[in-house]
């Protein structure tokens, strides 16, 4: 056990004693640490709106495989517009099985030993409309990776918002918590004092364990939110979170107020939209290539036969017609079959159209009451709460009010202020719905973009 240490003397009015020197380096060195610690926690990494869209880009593997199966598509493509690899025939033909010839390939004039080649002749425009189906069919897994990309942003910002605001809500009530035990202090002190009742300190520390179990409640919300966000984004999900964008859409504003039939300019390039259109000309290309199969392929042989010695060798030449006998009911209902295929392809694409445009509507039209009833909490409702706390607090501390007026008004302007930020929350995820309707959507660029390039040439 160390020994106390002695006491300090000095004269009334005497100046102090200045340190040693090693005394001031050692407290500089000892101050020059904790500014570079705090400077450190303050430089630690943190996860902003863009850097979470980025890592949910790179680590999907639904963006990978879309891509992967325009590459098939393409190489497909390639094959199918190629004509078809000639066919080798060897054969005997004419060979005895019986009498003194029998299995002989010399002793009979008919017998010959024949080896051919045949060509099936299929038709340019027909390679044409099977290659073109492929890169058709290229285009559309295209489409499906950009809306896929789309949903992920859209999602990725959910989860980012969802986590950011409920970290928010879980600071704000221990903010509360803090003026609570405050609150509990002073009515403690008050009941010493026998200036107040022991009933305000029950209630003072009720209030607080209320508040607790507001916090369990807002740690696991803030918990469930990191886990939907390690979701997409993986182990960058525990990092802290940068300031969210300045959440203002160019285009919601201009739409504030348009009728709901006035169709959004993104709207043709959605990637839903964008999808659609494209399986729509996939099934065009299907129509075509079934218009082209109406004309059957010819094929043409060439044959070279040998006979025994004593006899002449040959060369036959053939020309393979297949005959279409009923076309009425084979080939014209295979292309009416793809006809009406295209058809019901491009009604659900107008019908999704019109559903697509009536929800983003909807979303701007919320947007815009959510922006309305966020600056009606700033302007009114959070500040009469906090001067209803002030007033409740002033006439506790003059003598003229209750604690539990003053508790009340507390509980109530922190559900104001709660109130707000999952008001707050609302509207960031209709603004990120709004904003990542396609990849660059409302910016003005084309979702469809990159539906005219194959990976390899990215």
């Amino acid at each position: 056990m160390s020994a106390p240490s002695a006491p300090t003397l000095s004269r009334p009015g005497a100046r102090p004693v200045a340190p040693p020197r090693r005394h001031c380096r050692r407290a500089a060195a000892v101050l020059l640490a904790t500014l570079l610690a705090s400077g450190g926690a303050r430089a630690q990494a943190t996860l902003s709106l863009d850097q979470a869209l980025q890592r949910a880009a790179q680590r999907s593997r639904q963006l990978a495989s879309q891509e992967a199966a325009a590459s098939s598509e393409r190489e497909r493509a390639v094959a199918a517009g190629q004509r078809p690899d000639p066919t080798l025939e060897v054969g005997i033909d004419n060979l005895p099985v019986d009498t003194q010839d029998r299995f002989s390939l010399t002793r009979d004039f008919m017998t010959m030993r024949t080896v051919g080649v045949m060509q099936e002749l299929t038709r340019g425009a027909k390679l044409a409309a099977r290659s073109a189906r492929y890169e058709r069919a290229a285009d559309t897994a295209l489409a499906e990776r950009a809306l896929a990309l789309a949903r992920l942003r859209r999602d990725t910002a959910a989860a980012w918002f969802a986590r950011y605001y409920a970290e928010r809500v879980l600071a704000l009530v221990r903010r509360q918590r803090d003026e609570a035990v405050l609150q509990v202090d002073a009515a403690e002190a008050a009941y010493r004092g026998g200036r107040g009742a022991q009933a305000d300190v029950f209630a003072a520390r009720s209030a607080v364990a209320q508040i607790d179990d507001r916090i369990l409640q807002a740690q696991q919300q803030a918990a469930s939110a990191q886990t939907t966000l390690a979701r997409w984004v993986g182990a960058a999900a525990t990092q802290p979170l940068a300031e969210p964008p300045p959440l203002a859409l160019a285009q919601a504003d201009a739409q504030a107020g348009a009728p709901a039939a006035a169709a959004p300019p993104a709207l043709d390039r959605h990637p839903e939209i964008v999808l659609l259109r494209r399986q729509e000309r996939q099934a065009q290309a299907d129509a075509a290539l079934a218009r082209a199969d109406r004309d059957p392929d010819w094929s043409i042989a060439l044959r070279y036969s040998q006979r025994g010695p004593a006899y002449s060798n040959m060369v036959s030449v053939s020309l393979s017609v297949p005959l279409t006998l009923d076309r009425a009911n084979r080939q014209d209902r295979e292309l009416a079959a793809r006809l009406a295929t295209v058809e019901q392809l491009r009604d659900q694409r107008e019908e999704a159209a019109r559903a697509l445009q009536a929800e983003i509507a909807r979303w701007q039209q919320a947007w815009q009451s959510d922006r309305e009833r966020l600056a009606h909490y700033d302007h009114a409702l959070i500040p009469l709460a906090a001067e209803r706390t002030q007033a409740a607090t002033a006439a506790y501390r003059g003598g003229g009010g209750s604690l539990a007026a003053v508790l009340d008004a507390r509980r109530a302007e922190i559900d104001v202020r709660i109130d707000r930020l999952r008001l707050q929350a609302d509207a960031a995820e209709r603004w990120a719905a709004l904003e990542y309707l396609g990849p660059g959507a409302m910016a003005g660029a084309d979702p469809s973009a990159d539906l005219a390039t194959t990976p390899r040439e990215r």
